[in-house]
C-alpha cells in the first residue's frame, strides 16, 4: 500500500488518531507553534503518521494549502532553500500567476547563487595561488587597502541586496498563503546530513518567518542535536540551540495499548505474520509463540521498524529452510531465539557461532534472572522460563541463579524438556539442545554452505 495515501480510517493498530487530531486543532488554531516538531526515535512510525495526519487534515481544513518535503530525498541538493520553493511553487498555478511569482523570488535564489559561486572562486584562487606562493597569507597581508575596502564594501553591499531580496520573498510568500495558510511537513530531517539537517533548520527559522506559513518538521530530536554539535562542535549546547528554532514539540508514544489493550508492537507482529504468504502456515502469530516474542519485545524494547526486521528475517529463514512449520513448540521457540539474536544480539550472534554458551546474558535477553523453582503441584514454568533453564543447562560457564534447589525440581524440568522437544530432529541430550537456535543464526548467516 502507498504510505503517502494511508488515512487512520483505513488502519490505526497504534491507535494514534486522537494524538493527530490534537495536532490538527494546534496548527489551525492561533497559538504560534511553528515549527512543531513530532519527535520520536526511528522506527516508531513517525513518517506513516504523518502522512496519515496530512490526509486527516486535508479533509478537515480544505482551507489549508499543505506540502510534504522528504529531506532525505533532497539532501543531495545541498540548498534546502531551493529544495523548499520547489514544493511551494506547486502551489502556485501555472501562467502568468506562476511567472509573477518567479519573477519576485528570483532576485533571492540569484544572490544564494552568487554567493555560492563567490565561494567556489575564492576557493580555486586560493589554490591557484598555493601553487606558485610559498606562503598565501603574506601574499593576501601584503594587499593595498585599496582592495580590501574594495572587498568590505563588496560584502556590505551584498548583504543589503540580501536582505531587500528576502524581504521581497517574504512578500511573494505572504501574498501566496494570506487567503489559505501553508503547512510545511518536514519529514526524515533526522536522516540527512548534518550540514543540510542544520541549514535547513536555518532557512526556516531565517527565510520563512512569514505570516500564515507554518513547518511540522517530523524527526528524532537526539539524532538532530547530534547534528548541530557535528556542525558547531561538542562545546555547543545543543539543545539550547535547538530551542531558538522550537514553536512546540511533543514526542509519539512508544509505548502504545491498542483497543484491546495489547501493546501495539506485538499487535504489529501478529498482523505482519498473518499478512505474509511466507509464514501464513507457521503459527507464530498464535499461543505460546506469541507469548515468547511479546516478552522480547517488552524486555528488549524493540521499535515497530525492528519488529519489522525481524518478521522479515523470519521470512528468509522460511525461504532458505523450506518451511517454518516445526513439528514441536521448543524447535519453535528455539529459531526464534536464533532469529531474534541474529538480528539483534551480534556479541551473542558472534559467540554461538563460535560454540560459546554465554547463559546469563542469554537468560537476560529473554526477561529471566533466575530459574523458577517448580515443585510437583505448583503451576508449571512459562516458555520463557522454560526455554532459560534450557539455556542455563547448556551454558558454558555454570549459573548460580538457575541451578535448582531440589532433585525434584531437577526432574521436573528434565520431564518437561523431554515434552517440549519430543520427535525434534536433533538429540535431546543435554549440550545438544541449543543446536536449533545456533543452525538458525548460521542459515541466516550462509553458513550452512
Amino acid at each position: 500500500m502507498d504510505i503517502t495515501t494511508l488515512t487512520f480510517d483505513q488502519r490505526d493498530e497504534f491507535n494514534r488518531r486522537a494524538i493527530a487530531e490534537k495536532t490538527v486543532s494546534l496548527l489551525t488554531s492561533d497559538i504560534e507553534v511553528s515549527p512543531l516538531i513530532i519527535d520520536g526515535d526511528w522506527g516508531t512510525g513517525k513518517s506513516e503518521f504523518c502522512h496519515k495526519l496530512i490526509n486527516l487534515m486535508k479533509v478537515s481544513h480544505t482551507d489549508h494549502q499543505l506540502i510534504y518535503v522528504d529531506a532525505y530525498k533532497a539532501d543531495h541538493v545541498d540548498e534546502p532553500l531551493l529544495t523548499l520553493l520547489a514544493e511551494i511553487m506547486k502551489l502556485v498555478p501555472k501562467g502568468l500567476q506562476q511567472k509573477s511569482f518567479v519573477k519576485k523570488i528570483l532576485p533571492t535564489l540569484k544572490f544564494g547563487l552568487k554567493a555560492g559561486a563567490k565561494g567556489a572562486v575564492s576557493h580555486l584562487l586560493k589554490q591557484d595561488f598555493a601553487d606558485t606562493v610559498d606562503d598565501f597569507d603574506k601574499v593576501i597581508a601584503q594587499a593595498s587597502d585599496k582592495i580590501i575596502d574594495s572587498s568590505v564594501e563588496s560584502l556590505l553591499k551584498g548583504h543589503v541586496d540580501a536582505s531587500k531580496n528576502l524581504e521581497a520573498l517574504q512578500s511573494a510568500l505572504t501574498e501566496l498563503a494570506k487567503d489559505k495558510p501553508i503547512t510545511i511537513f518536514v519529514d526524515e530531517l533526522d536522516r540527512c546530513r548534518p550540514d543540510y539537517a542544520v541549514a535547513m533548520l536555518e532557512t526556516i527559522k531565517h527565510v520563512f518567518d512569514v505570516e500564515n506559513v507554518q513547518f511540522v518538521l517530523v524527526t528524532n530530536s537526539t539524532q538532530l542535536r547530534a547534528s548541530i554539535n557535528h556542525c558547531y562542535g561538542s562545546e555547543v549546547d545543543a539543545q539550547r540551540y535547538l530551542d531558538k528554532f522550537i514553536g512546540f514539540s511533543f514526542v509519539l508514544p512508544e509505548v502504545i495499548q491498542s483497543h484491546n489493550n495489547q501493546l501495539v508492537v506485538i499487535t504489529h507482529y501478529v498482523n505482519l505474520i498473518r499478512s505474509s504468504k511466507a509464514l501464513k502456515t507457521s503459527k507464530l502469530d498464535q499461543g505460546a509463540n506469541v507469548k515468547f516474542i511479546e516478552s522480547l519485545i517488552q524486555v528488549n524494547s524493540w521499535s515497530l521498524r525492528e519488529i519489522e526486521t525481524f518478521v522479515k528475517h523470519l521470512e528468509i529463514y522460511q525461504v532458505l529452510t523450506g518451511c517454518y512449520a516445526f513439528e514441536n513448540l521448543g524447535n519453535n521457540i528455539l529459531t526464534l531465539l536464533g532469529v531474534a539474536i541474529f538480528c539483534f544480539n551480534p556479541e551473542q550472534k558472534r559467540k554461538l557461532t563460535k560454540g560459546l554458551i554465554d547463559g546469563k546474558s542469554l537468560t537476560s535477553f529473554i526477561g529471566c534472572y533466575e530459574l523458577y523453582q517448580w515443585e510437583n503441584g505448583a503451576k508449571g514454568p512459562s516458555i520463557n522460563e522454560t526455554i532459560a533453564a534450557v539455556i542455563a543447562n547448556e551454558s558454558s560457564d555454570k549459573i548460580q541463579e538457575f541451578e535448582p534447589n531440589s532433585e525434584t525440581v531437577a526432574a521436573n524440568y528434565e520431564e518437561r524438556f523431554q515434552g517440549a522437544f519430543k520427535n525434534g530432529h536433533f538429540s535431546i541430550d543435554t549440550g545438544q539442545r541449543l543446536s536449533i537456535t545456533r543452525e538458525a543464526i548460521n542459515t541466516l548467516s550462509f553458513a550452512n554452505g
